[in-house]
């Protein structure tokens, strides 16, 4: 099995990499039949976004902080571990922004869009649903659209639902919703188009994220799933993402 190293800046990350590019050599990322990610789930989302044109598998091993989409790391046995890998394949999200400036910006995220204020006002935004208008008027810190593998990041922080790693569903979660205040946020399915409108955006300026990756001053933001990039992530046997998104839902 050919390998490839990738690690982000993190000296622990770094120093992994150096050991195991010693131990078990590497190919380069073309030739390369897995990519081992080393660092925290910033940097397995970062690899992932890499992968979309080739779909090459991506096994990630912690040198983090969280890692909920990494493995443990242990330098043995690599192969043997990687031979016995569950994996799951994984859609992106699409953001299109509209921006205050006339620009249009197009990125991918694997664990949520979220739209946040920039300042001190409340957003005002209005949601759409494939083409109808379900939310005329939310008051609110900002609103996401979470995928089932992000599911239990920013979204269950935001006291979203945990989605199953299976279901083809996308939680739709407000962030300190002040009007409606007891409006929890939906459960769409997985074709669900949402538009999110930044109502008076010159005076309650808003940004979106694409996971890690920011545009600021937005006027609107589309969301759907992209069908067509699942990318597979590889799990130790035992420590799928669907265990671990089901024992989440049970940790207090």
């Amino acid at each position: 099995m050919k390998l490839a190293f990738t690690a982000s800046a993190r000296p622990e990350a770094q120093e992994a990499l150096r050991r195991l590019r010693h131990v078990y050599g590497e190919s380069g990322e073309r030739e390369a039949d897995v990519i081992v990610a080393l660092g925290g789930d910033g940097h397995m989302l970062e690899t992932l976004r890499r992968r979309l044109k080739d779909k090459k598998p991506v096994y990630g091993m912690n040198r983090g902080t969280v890692g909920f989409l990494m493995n443990d790391y242990n330098e043995d046995t690599l192969p043997e571990r990687l031979a016995k890998a569950a994996t799951v394949r994984i859609r992106p999200l699409v953001m299109r922004c509209e921006t205050a400036a006339g620009t249009v910006l197009e990125e991918r995220a694997f664990n949520e869009v979220s739209l946040l204020r920039e300042t001190a006002q409340s957003a005002r935004l209005k949601i759409i649903v494939d083409g109808a208008v379900r939310m005329p008027e939310l008051l609110c810190d900002g609103v996401l659209v979470a995928t089932p593998a992000g599911s239990t990041a920013y979204n269950f922080s935001a006291h979203g639902p945990i989605l199953p790693i299976n279901s083809r569903l996308l939680a739709l979660t407000p962030i300190s919703a002040f009007r409606p205040r007891r409006w929890r946020g939906a459960l769409l399915p997985h074709r669900a188009q949402v538009r999110i409108e930044v109502l008076e955006a010159e005076k309650r300026t808003v940004s979106a994220a694409a996971d890690n990756l920011e545009t600021r001053d937005v006027i609107a933001v589309d969301i759907k799933e992209d069908t067509g990039a699942a990318v597979p992530i590889m799990f130790d046997e035992g420590h799928a993402l669907d265990e671990r998104i089901l024992r989440e839902q049970f940790n207090v």
